[in-house]
This record gives C-alpha cells, sequence and structure tokens, in this order.
C-alpha cells in the first residue's frame, strides 16, 4: 500500500532503503537539521482548482513582481527578443529534445547544432565552436581545467583582477579540489597589468591566463602583445567575452587568443530572473580534443546527401568517466537554439546595429552623468555600453531613488555603480534617470 498514488514506493521499498542506510524513519534524514529553522506549519497550496482560477492565481503572483527599467549588467544585459524566437523554441520538437543520441532521428537537431557552432565560430573568430555550455562562469572554469590538461604539468592560471568577480568565484570553485593553483593579475587604473603579467610569467608552470573583454568595469581592454606573451611562457591566452560585444569590438581570434568563453545571454536571450542562459566555448583547431563537450559535423550519408553527426563526444556517457574531458559541462541546446535563431534574424547587420545603440546610450548617459557635478567616472579609459561611476553622496540612498521612481539603477560596485545600456533603453528612460541622479 502508498501513502501517495503518485509515488511509486511501497511502505516495504521505504523500510528496505532506510534499513540499508542504518535509520528507522525518514525524519532520521534531516536529524541534522536544527528545528529551529524546520517549517512545520501546512504550506499554503490550495487543494483543488478550476483552470481558471489557476491562471487567475499565477497573474496575481505575478503581478506582485516589479517591472523596473534595467540599466544593470555586469554579466546579465536587457536586450531585445525578437518574438519570433519563443514561439519557435516552444515548438515540441525542440522543447523535449535531449541529446541527439541517434543522428538518423536527430538530424533537425544536429543540423542547428552544427549552424549554432558555424555562427559562434565566425563571432568569436575561432576555428572550433562546441556545441555550448551551461553558461559563461562554468565555461570560463572549464577553460581554466582544458588550460591544465593542455599544460601537462603546469598547473597555475593566472586571472585577471579585472575578471567579473561572480565568474572568479566559480573559478575559485572549481579549482579547489582539481589541484589548480589560480593566481591574480594586478589591475593598474582599471585594466590588467601588462607588467605583473609577464613576471609572474617568467616564474614558470603557468597552464593559461584568463581575462576578460569588456572587463568588469566596462572597459574595453588592450590586449596586444598579451598572445606573444603568454605562448612564449607556454601558457594559453584565454579571453571571455559578452559575446554581443564582439559584433564590434576586436575578437578574440584577432587577440590571438587559443580559447574563447563567454555567455551567450546577451544575444537576445531575456534575463529570466537568473537563466536558464547559455555558455560559448571556442578554440584553435589544435585544441579541438582537449575541449569538454561535444562537437556536430557534417557529413554525407550512404546516398552522398548532406548529414549532420556527433563528431566529437568525449563525454562521460559515452567513455571511461575518468578519460571524459569534463563530467559537467554541455547545455543541452535549446538555449543555443535560441541563439541560433536570434543570430539568424539579426545577421551582421542587426547585430552592429544593436552593439551600435548600446554604445552611444551608455556614453550618452555617462555624459548626462558626468555634467550633473554629483559624478565621475572611476578610470579614464575607454569603455563599451557598461561603464563604472563615482557618486559623491549616499549611493545607497540614491539607489533606492532609483528604484521608487521606476529604475533599477545599475549595480553598487565597491564604492560606486556600474550602470549599463542597451539598445531597449529609450532616450527619455536615460535623461529620466539623469533627472533622478541629479536631485
Amino acid at each position: 500500500m502508498m501513502d501517495y498514488k503518485f509515488f511509486p514506493h511501497t511502505e516495504e521499498d521505504l523500510k528496505a532503503m532506510l534499513s540499508r542506510i542504518g535509520i528507522d524513519d525518514l525524519d532520521a534524514l534531516y536529524a541534522q537539521i536544527p528545528e529551529a529553522i524546520r517549517y512545520r506549519e501546512d504550506y499554503k497550496i490550495p487543494s483543488e482548482m478550476s483552470e481558471i482560477e489557476v491562471r487567475d492565481t499565477f497573474a496575481k503572483l505575478g503581478s506582485q513582481n516589479r517591472q523596473l527599467t534595467c540599466f544593470a549588467g555586469y554579466g546579465v544585459y536587457d536586450h531585445y527578443t525578437p518574438s519570433v524566437i519563443p514561439s519557435l523554441v516552444q515548438r515540441s520538437e525542440f522543447l523535449t529534445s535531449y541529446t541527439p543520441y541517434q543522428p538518423e532521428v536527430s538530424q533537425g537537431t544536429l543540423h542547428y547544432i552544427f549552424e549554432y557552432q558555424s555562427m559562434m565560430a565566425e563571432l568569436t573568430g575561432m576555428d572550433i565552436s562546441n556545441a555550448s555550455m551551461y553558461d559563461g562562469t562554468t565555461a570560463a572554469a572549464e577553460a581554466m581545467m582544458m588550460a591544465v590538461a593542455a599544460g601537462k604539468k603546469a598547473n597555475r592560471v593566472l586571472v585577471s583582477a579585472t575578471v567579473n568577480a561572480k565568474t572568479r568565484e566559480v573559478l575559485d570553485t572549481y579549482a579547489l579540489h582539481q589541484g589548480i593553483e589560480l593566481v591574480t593579475v594586478a589591475a593598474e587604473e582599471g585594466v590588467t597589468s601588462r607588467e605583473n603579467l609577464e613576471a609572474l610569467l617568467g616564474e614558470g608552470g603557468v597552464a593559461g591566463v584568463m581575462v576578460q573583454q569588456p572587463n568588469q568595469y566596462g572597459i574595453v581592454e588592450d590586449y596586444s602583445g598579451f598572445a606573444d606573451a603568454c605562448h612564449a611562457g607556454k601558457a594559453l591566452f584565454i579571453i571571455d567575452s559578452v559575446a554581443a560585444d564582439l559584433a564590434v569590438l576586436k575578437t578574440p581570434g584577432e587577440w590571438g587568443a587559443d580559447i574563447a568563453v563567454g555567455d551567450g545571454q546577451s544575444l537576445g536571450i531575456p534575463m529570466l530572473w537568473g537563466g536558464p542562459y547559455v555558455g560559448y566555448m571556442c578554440c584553435t583547431e589544435k585544441l579541438i580534443r582537449k575541449m569538454p563537450g561535444r562537437i556536430v559535423g557534417m557529413t554525407q550519408d550512404n546516398r552522398g546527401q548532406r548529414a549532420f553527426v556527433l563528431t566529437l563526444q568525449a563525454r562521460e556517457q559515452h567513455i571511461r568517466r575518468q578519460k571524459a574531458t569534463s563530467n559537467i559541462c554541455s547545455n543541452q541546446s535549446l538555449m543555443a537554439l535560441w541563439v541560433t535563431i536570434y543570430l539568424s534574424l539579426m545577421g551582421r547587420r542587426g547585430l552592429k546595429e544593436a552593439a551600435q545603440l548600446s554604445y552611444a546610450g551608455a556614453h550618452y548617459l555617462c555624459d548626462g552623468l558626468l555634467k550633473t557635478g554629483r559624478f565621475q567616472l572611476a578610470y579614464s579609459q575607454p569603455f563599451f555600453n557598461e561603464f563604472y561611476v563615482k557618486y559623491d553622496g549616499d549611493v545607497d540612498a540614491l539607489y533606492r531613488r532609483f528604484i521608487e521612481a521606476g529604475f533599477l539603477g545599475g549595480v553598487k560596485l565597491e564604492d560606486g555603480l556600474l550602470l549599463a545600456v542597451t539598445e531597449k533603453r529609450t532616450k527619455e528612460e536615460i535623461d529620466n534617470l539623469i533627472k533622478i541622479a541629479a536631485l
């Protein structure tokens, strides 16, 4: 007999499992959780509702969320999403599909993954792209481990102090039990110190160097000569970039990077309260067998027709776990499809126009804030669509004032604000933000 009709385990099943792990009842599983923080009341869940009542209930819950005009970034950006994308990705053949193990019945999925790889390789200026990853931070962590795997005996990875702090925290977590030593490259005036980088490379044992473009302060750094310095020290050069910005900025390939990673959220994926997003990873051809995840290739079938297959798939599902390049690496490609549709709709011209509008809006906002006399740029460096300013008053009070007026006024960073502008922000919205800031 079962207590709940939707639970598959009988009382005998439960007793057998509890006996096997040496406890008497289910409550013993939570013995270490303090009684003070346990919830003992009934959940406020109605027993039953009609369809219209369910819809009304969720509509009321949703109305409690206050939608703010977003001037925040720091890795997640409020870009426009063409309406056709959600309609297409919600089709059942996309929404319910899984890893395309059988190519003969997965040609559609394999085809769009191939197109995703082709577009991302072109956007980053790299030779190869894998079939997507979870998000930008874990993609950076995988790049770190990939560099160590390629570096053989070298286990040090240098990370610029200008890399996003959230990404650095994930790198620290991954490195903790991987035998990887992370060393911070100092920053000078908001950019990576070339002098400190070369000094650390000179100490030897460096497998890779990771920088960010634009960096966590929104600054566009000049990485001229960085690749040569890394390669002279037998280290791989890794660049973490905001994907959309590569429409107009110099690509990782042009900087001489060996690995390019980042988040594809800026390519039309809504902010979605934090996800799901999609991480991208691209590299040079010589590193293809060190790359985690899977790669889709194009070939011909026995009738001479174009066909798509999983070319490389060094994942734990396919080979011995200890031999896998990574055991947690791939995005199941739904968000890669989202990015693929976005890139195909926008095209070169659309991507460039959106990036230019974002750049122009950010500089217009920055100029307006500086004219109030209350703000100053933290660093006199070139920036793209995000910038870091210091405020001569109470930053917390200013931030609350923005929210009361309906604006998410940037991200509080150290003792200032990091503000971002995308193509969605209008001149009227920017002007209103400036007026509030000038009070």
